[in-house]
């Protein structure tokens, strides 16, 4: 080959390697903590791998965001002033009120608790938002990376207003949020009372009257109490950008909502071109476990294992509640971090952490006594195991009203419940088949998709950056007012005009009746004129 020859195959070999790049976009990710955060992530290495640049942003207090030399993701760093303490002091006072404090308080103590603990949240997340917005280097870097879209979770405020500061397109990824209040009153997500649970009201698709109207009340005080939470920022916002701006119109602004459920735990309802539904993102096969943990798993012969976690965040169990669960307990592989339980038996080992993906896919695990976390859920439906529920707070009571109506689980009450009762409970999942085969037949209905859910995330991403965002997927009902959105004009213009109708066809009526009358009147009295 001539070096001229050579020297134009090189050339090529580098422009096409820039072509190739050139496909890869720039993502910017709000930060965010404990689940929410294990979700973002199957989503932004699926990104990584097919050649685009993540960039997190990180701040200098977190729970559970770690910056990385092996990371394949950049981190964007930013300040703010709470500390790391005020965070584990205020994640203990809501475990304590969920688990313990909140079934001995009366309605009006609870709604006051929850709105106290709400304003605490929002004053925090306003905090995380100062330490972007009021940097002027942040926001230059920001401003400088000319990224293609920002992927967020609502739950943590901010996004919005820096999206629209960037002139960004917004994609959220979220389970949902309380009341669905983002999704409807924002997002415009139809969701008739009639048939759609609200998230935490413990409710089917099936309920009857007196359910519907609790279900109908649950939405109208989301809904106020959502006027009120957006409040605090609307005020933010409107100060820092010294002209009124409201929260609700910047989320009604997104592009597209991925939504982490699916029509194995979901009920159907209605939908909007840019919501999809990618629940079970961070599912994924079983790898092989730590050589010490299979061996005790082998050691169970024909019985198996239970696999057991609370989650994350529950490390403050109480030694009698502790004590109970542990006598209930053979063969199980427990997450626990505290003071080892009392009567905690020889066969039911402990561990800081476990491999849960991959002990729930082991063909020895028989069930998983889960405390109703969407995620714990999604991999044990993934894998086709059965379910013991002890659900403790937020969404978890909520997601195991689901999958009990299907059949693939039971619950019990976590301060109610006595050992013999988990013993007993625990060994009906096991041994009763109905458990497994529903269980199967919703990892089926998981599996069974046209893309995986990750991939199908990816996919949505990667079109909101191909097409400069997706504001041709958002509903006309974003420009509407609320009486022109329920046809109130409308329906008022039609009882105007039969009222009008209604009104002139009396009037004719008696304008008739009155000529009628005045004849026969008349012919009356010409009668008797002549008669005379």
């Amino acid at each position: 080959m001539r070096p001229c020859e050579r020297l134009s195959v090189c050339v090529l070999a580098v422009l096409c390697v820039a072509a190739g790049g050139a496909h890869g976009g720039k993502v910017l990710v709000w930060y965010a903590e404990g689940s929410h955060w294990i979700n973002l992530q199957p989503m932004l290495e699926s990104l990584v791998d097919k050649g685009h640049e993540v960039t997190v942003l990180l701040p200098n207090t977190s729970m559970y965001m770690k910056a990385s030399d092996t990371s394949r993701y950049r981190f964007l760093h930013f300040n703010t002033s709470v500390t790391k303490e005020s965070l584990e002091e205020g994640m203990e006072m809501f475990l304590r009120f969920t688990i313990y404090e909140a079934a001995d308080m009366s309605y009006p103590q609870l709604i006051a608790a929850f709105l106290d603990m709400v304003g605490i949240h929002v004053k925090v997340q306003l905090r995380y938002l100062d330490g972007v917005l009021k940097s002027e280097s942040v926001m230059a870097k920001l401003r400088e990376g000319r990224y293609d879209v920002l992927l967020a979770d609502p739950i943590f405020v901010g996004s919005e207003m820096v999206a629209e500061l960037l002139d960004v397109p917004l994609v959220f990824s979220l389970r949902f949020t309380a009341g669905h209040t983002f999704e409807r009153l924002c997002g415009q997500l139809p969701a008739p009372p009639s048939y759609v649970p609200g998230p935490l009201v413990k409710l089917t698709d099936r309920m009857t009257f007196k359910q519907r109207l609790a279900n109908f009340l649950f939405y109208a005080s989301q809904d106020l109490l959502a006027k009120w939470f957006w409040s605090s920022a609307d005020e933010y916002y409107t100060e820092y950008r010294g002209k009124p701006t409201s929260m609700c119109e910047l989320v009604g602004k997104v592009d597209l909502w991925l939504i982490r459920t699916y029509w194995d735990l979901d009920f159907p309802r209605p939908l909007l071109p840019n919501f999809k539904f990618v629940g079970g993102i961070h599912c994924r096969p079983a790898e092989a476990l730590p050589q010490d943990m299979e061996e005790f798993v082998q050691s169970s012969g024909e019985d198996g294992i239970v696999v057991f976690s609370l989650g994350s965040y529950i490390k403050n169990v109480t030694m009698e509640r502790a004590n109970v669960i542990a006598s209930a307990l053979a063969q199980v592989l427990w997450r626990y971090i505290g003071e080892k339980p009392e009567t905690l038996g020889e066969n039911t080992r402990l561990y800081d952490w476990i491999p849960q993906n991959d002990l729930l896919g082991h063909p020895k695990t028989k069930a998983f006594i889960t405390h109703g976390g969407t995620n714990g859920i999604y991999e044990a439906i993934y894998h086709g195991v059965p379910m013991l529920g002890i659900p403790m707070l937020a969404d978890q009571p909520d997601n195991m009203v689901r999958v009990e109506a299907r059949g693939a689980a039971r619950s019990l009450h976590f301060n109610a419940m006595q050992s013999q009762e988990l013993l007993d409970a625990l060994q009906d999942v096991i041994n009763q088949p109905s458990y497994k085969e529903s269980v199967m037949k919703l990892s089926r209905i998981q599996h069974d998709r046209p893309l995986s859910p990750r991939d199908e995330a990816v996919f949505w991403v990667e079109y909101t950056m191909r097409n400069k965002g997706a504001k041709h997927l958002r509903v006309q009902a974003h420009n509407l007012t609320w009486y022109q959105y329920h046809s109130l004009d409308v329906m008022l213009l039609l009882l105007s005009v039969a009222l009008l109708l209604a009104l002139l066809l009396v009037k004719s009526c008696g304008f008739c009746v009155r000529r009628c009358c005045g004849r026969s009147r008349n012919m009356k009295s010409k009668s008797k004129s002549k008669a005379e």
